[in-house]
């Protein structure tokens, strides 16, 4: 393995979850989400010679791996496919923890796609600053006021 590739292996290794995280967000289906993680993966490989240090690796992560699924998410919808059965062994598990995870991520999948990616990163506990930096908006004054209105950022505009 050359020295790029090494590299390149070690920074997926390390930021693993942070990439499953974010395809898991925008699927329910265990295929689609591998898809969306390859996808992911690809376009990180193509666009690390463009990563210019600017920002933390993981805000660059963050912000190639929303806009990917982003991209795919709309195009899928324009598609209007049929919701596929979902075989993760997380939602075989009947416990409060599970149930808990599903219902949140059953009312974050019906967000539109911005709002769900603010969600995610709120959920990561990414700071307002660092989240206006991944999906590329300024944070003036408030993040709510640079935002249009929605359910998911009701809270952001009634502050």
């Amino acid at each position: 393995m050359n020295p790029n590739e090494q590299k390149f292996a070690n920074m997926v290794k390390e930021n693993k979850s942070t990439i499953y995280t974010v395809c898991y967000m925008f699927s329910s289906d265990e295929q689609e989400v591998a898809d969306l993680f390859q996808e992911v993966l690809i376009r990180l490989w193509n666009g690390i010679d463009s990563f210019d240090g600017r920002s933390d690796i993981k805000t660059w992560i963050y912000r190639v791996a929303l806009n990917t699924c982003v991209t795919i998410d709309k195009k899928k919808q324009r598609r209007r496919k049929a919701q596929l059965s979902m075989d993760i062994d997380l939602f075989n598990d009947r416990s409060r923890d599970t149930e808990q995870a599903r219902l949140l991520h059953r009312r974050i999948s019906e967000l539109q796609p911005l709002d769900r990616a603010i969600v995610l990163l709120w959920l990561e506990d990414i700071s307002y600053d660092e989240i206006a930096s991944i999906i590329v908006i300024t944070p003036k004054k408030r993040l709510g006021e640079t935002l249009p209105y929605s359910p998911a950022t009701k809270k952001f505009h009634n502050q």
